[in-house]
């Protein structure tokens, strides 16, 4: 379990993230352009989303489409009627020297996510949901210099903006872990971090409780949720020492570097003023009339909270557990489509938060044994025929060679032995067999009885039931004391 955050020299901090998600549209927002990841530098970009003169955008419907469906996935208002501004800066991967963006008018305002923190849940506001362009890829090369790719320049993003509700290094991860979830389930992108196609801005500031809010700076571009965590903690460390040092906290852009875990100064952060913003005068607003509206809500999947509520409530599940259960669409699909051939929910939670996460490669959700069977093999163990430690070896087993658990168990010969009367020529025995444990037991030794018992279950092969075999030890072990007597 992760340490706990604790603040430094009575400091608070206050987080808010603007989250880039690239959406998972066949071609790009205002050209039809591909989007494909990995393609050859330069191979995906034409007149139009490198700024052309005399060029002119046209939207893309889906984007729009996909927006509105994350709007409504995190609880959002959807506007009506929106715009598209220009966003004016100069840097070297914008051909345009603009980004069109949304200003003023955004998609979709005042949404939340509500997330698990050590306190219970926690509710997250999100300020905004809008649409933008992405702008292209500086490569630098210590030989050729600085180049610069354009196949990323127009591919569609929704920005999510929170609340400066967060307040801790873990809140921010579980923010972010939680919104990937959401996001994925509508099926409007991959939200790969590893690909850049869900980066993070993390804009930070310090105070102390009571007093008003600090000056904010950004961290720009993290791609990992390590990432996220590891720069919060130094930069508010940073902050916090220069604070105390009597030095002013200044409003900039900064990165960080995973190799040294430090963060630094890349450039003052503009403000809206600096950007220039106005409407596009080459796009229309974009109207979203209620009979769109109410035909993109019905393509709302089951989320990711509706999902957890219902293990609750249905499977007795804890909320950790049904948490975790619902955390990628896929694995969530596949636990209720075990839950349809067992009478044992909770213990087959049990087998896949354990053993199948355990056997889960990174970043796969491909399970290679039939839910049927997993549902089996909690049968098995709720039922008394198998312990769960011979359940753990079945996993396994089915995993690399799926089959039939009842007849994986039969072949291997580790059926749980359950009658009464065949486990007492076990426990019986044991104690012949070891006057002196029991001698001692009897002298108030009672840890022994664990020695006794693990004598009978060898007896048995290690296939004994083990309540039912510690039961009749201990009936036993009376009876034997009352002879004594």
């Amino acid at each position: 379990m992760a340490t706990p955050w604790k603040p430094l020299k009575g400091y608070e901090m206050v987080i808010g993230l603007e989250v880039h998600v690239e959406l998972k549209t066949k071609t790009k927002i205002f050209c039809s352009c591909k989007t494909d990841f990995g393609a050859p530098p330069n191979t995906q970009c034409c007149p139009v989303c490198m700024g052309f003169p005399g060029t002119l955008p046209v939207l893309n419907k889906q984007v729009v489409h996909y927006a509105v469906l994350a709007g409504l996935a995190t609880g959002c208002t959807i506007a009506r009627y929106s715009k598209q501004d220009r966003k004016n800066y100069f840097y070297p991967d914008l051909p345009k020297a603009y980004q069109i963006s949304q200003y003023d008018l955004p998609l979709c305002v005042d949404g939340h996510l509500m997330v698990e923190t050590p306190e219970g849940e926690k509710r997250i506001g999100i300020t905004r949901i809008h649409i933008e362009e992405d702008a292209g890829k500086l490569i630098h090369d210590p030989e050729q210099g600085t180049l610069i790719d354009c196949n990323r320049c127009g591919v569609p993003l929704i920005e999510i903006v929170s609340e400066p509700d967060i307040r801790t290094p873990q809140e921010a991860v579980a923010y972010l872990q939680k919104l990937r979830v959401v996001i994925a389930y509508t099926g409007i992108s991959d939200c790969k971090m590893n690909e850049g196609s869900l980066r993070c801005d993390v804009n930070l500031s310090i105070h102390k409780p009571g007093q008003p809010f600090g000056t904010r700076t950004e961290m720009k571009n993290l791609n990992s949720f390590q990432s996220v965590q590891r720069a919060i903690e130094e930069e508010y460390r940073r902050q916090v020492e220069a604070v105390e040092r009597g030095e002013t906290i200044v409003q900039e852009t900064r990165r960080f570097d995973q190799q040294t875990g430090k963060t630094s100064a890349m450039r003052r952060k503009e403000n809206a003023n600096d950007y220039r913003y106005f409407p596009d005068p080459d796009l229309a607003p974009i109207v979203t009339g209620e009979d769109t509206l109410a035909a993109w809500r019905e393509e709302l999947p089951v989320l990711p909270d509706q999902r957890k509520a219902r293990y609750m409530a249905d499977y007795g599940l804890t909320a950790y557990a049904a948490e975790q259960l619902v955390s990628e669409k896929a694995l969530a699909e596949y636990f209720e489509a075990a839950c349809e051939s067992t009478a044992a929910p909770k213990t087959l939670a049990n087998l896949m938060l354990t053993e199948v996460f355990r056997l889960l490669p990174p970043e796969s959700t491909a399970i290679p044994l039939a839910p049927a069977h997993l549902g089996r093999l909690a049968d098995m163990v709720e039922q008394g025929d198998i312990s769960a430690g011979v359940a753990k070896r079945a996993v396994a087993v089915l995993w690399e060679q799926d089959q039939d658990p009842d007849a994986w168990v039969e072949a291997a010969g580790l059926r749980q032995l359950n009658d009464p009367a065949l486990l007492r020529t076990y426990a019986e025995p044991a104690m012949a067999e070891h006057p002196d444990l029991v001698a001692g037991y009897y002298k108030g030794k009672a840890n022994l009885a664990k020695a006794l018992m693990g004598a009978a279950m060898g007896l048995s092969g290690g296939k004994a039931n083990p309540a039912l075999l510690q039961r009749l030890m201990d009936e036993a072990l009376e009876k034997g004391r009352e002879a004594g007597k």
